[in-house]
């Protein structure tokens, strides 16, 4: 297991050439802190997505990642950061991608598969900071 820490992850925040982006969405639970971090780096509004798709053992709980709440925001015209902590499989991502069809969306994962990565040399699994 590869531990980081907030300092690290803030180190690497500054490396990525982000685009401007008005709203950051943290998939929840996993990837609300990792979406705040972001949005806070960024400067942009900050929603979460509440999915589930795992227990806390990294156990699939259902065929597909559930919506648990639907949200009811404005986000015509904005352009957006989808943001995971983890998206290996890309099914959650996929998911949340599919809620926002056709808006202007980019994705960020801390590691795995996104358009931004902020750690892609990472494999193993992560000592979150943010985790007992």
């Amino acid at each position: 297991m590869v531990p980081l820490s907030f300092k690290e992850i803030t180190a690497r925040l500054k490396t990525i050439d982000f685009p401007s982006f008005d709203v950051v969405i943290g998939i929840g639970t996993g990837g609300v802190p990792a979406a705040t971090m972001v949005a806070y780096h960024l400067n942009a509004e900050l929603y979460v997505m509440t999915m589930n798709y795992r227990d806390e053992k990294n156990t699939p709980l259902y065929d597909s990642p559930q919506m648990l709440s639907k949200p009811n925001w404005q986000l015509g015209g904005k352009h957006i950061l989808l943001v995971d902590d983890v998206s290996v499989s890309g099914k959650t991502m996929n998911a949340a991608l599919e809620i926002l069809k056709g808006y202007e969306v980019k994705t960020c994962a801390m590691k795995g598969k996104a358009d931004f990565v902020l750690f892609p040399e990472i494999k193993d699994c992560v000592k979150w900071p943010w985790k007992p």
